[in-house]
């Protein structure tokens, strides 16, 4: 008699256990009402706002010059704004990581007075207009910034309309997506792995390193992704703050901008390149969207 009650005890915490697993996680695509019972009301707006956003994708797609594609694309101009794009904002993205990972860990992980406002900060470029953005570097970059004058007078260095402001600029727009990204999953991650880590001895750099990021791995690799993707569309606090120099400044976006001037069908053209590498970023980040799904 023993055994059939110990089973149906294990049964129940087992049962127990998936509900409250359930419960934690979110409710499941099995728990979610049919699209047939879903008010009328609801689904009329939600179709509106998705041909809201996929007609002007189908606009661009359709007005392509499909037939002239490739020759285009070898255009020299074409090419280094190309190549420029690539390399800054992997480099912004480098920066971001290097910059971000550690705040977002402070974020997640401590408590200090003012961390509610530090969080503001973070977020400020999110809703900062671009070219707002572009301004407030050249005030405190610019030659007579709060910062540039000094990196002026003391080393000689200029930062606006070169490279490095096109890489400064990327990284203030796009370093706020990877913070928020790797604080939510910092958040999501079970510390006690950390505490178990130190009680066996464990530095808090070493825990750092070796628990906390592969924890917040998934995490990490989607705000990097995120912040690429935005550091290569960046426009208004680029064009404000580097300007627009073939070779130098002028970027994929800048590109189009200025292509939209004298021949359309290279600026959608472009358009759609960028188009494509937002898709190739998407599907890249399904994996972990699925994930907390």
């Amino acid at each position: 008699m023993s055994e059939p009650r110990e089973l149906a005890d294990e049964t129940a915490l087992v049962e127990t256990a998936l509900v409250e697993d359930r419960v934690r996680r979110g409710r499941g695509p099995q728990d979610r009402p049919a699209l047939g019972r879903v008010p009328v009301a609801l689904v009329v707006p939600s179709l509106l706002a998705l041909l809201l956003l996929l007609l002007p994708l189908v606009g661009l797609l359709l007005r392509a010059p499909w037939s002239t594609f490739l020759e285009r694309v070898r255009e020299p101009e074409i090419l280094d704004a190309l190549r420029l794009s690539l390399v800054t904002s992997t480099i912004a993205t480098v920066l971001c990581l290097v910059l971000g990972v550690p705040l977002a860990w402070l974020l997640a992980r401590t408590s200090f007075r003012g961390s509610g406002t530090v969080r503001a900060l973070v977020s400020v470029p999110l809703v900062l207009p671009p070219v707002v953005g572009g301004v407030a570097l050249l005030m405190a970059f610019g030659r007579r910034g709060v910062v540039g004058q000094w990196l002026d007078e003391a080393f000689g260095i200029t930062v606006p309309f070169t490279t490095a402001a096109v890489v400064l600029a990327q990284t203030f727009v796009a370093l706020p997506f990877l913070v928020m990204s790797v604080e939510g999953s910092l958040r999501t991650a079970d510390p006690r792995y950390d505490e178990v880590a130190a009680t066996l001895g464990a530095r808090r750099l070493v825990t750092f390193v070796r628990v906390t990021l592969p924890l917040a791995g998934p995490g990490i690799a989607a705000g990097a992704a995120l912040a690429w993707a935005r550091a290569l569309g960046e426009f208004g606090a680029t064009i404000t703050f580097a300007g627009s120099v073939p070779g130098v400044t002028r970027t994929m976006p800048l590109q189009i901008y200025s292509a939209m001037q004298s021949d359309a069908d290279t600026a959608i053209m472009l358009s759609v390149i960028l188009l494509l590498i937002s898709v190739a970023v998407l599907a890249g980040l399904r994996g972990s969207w699925a994930a907390r799904a």
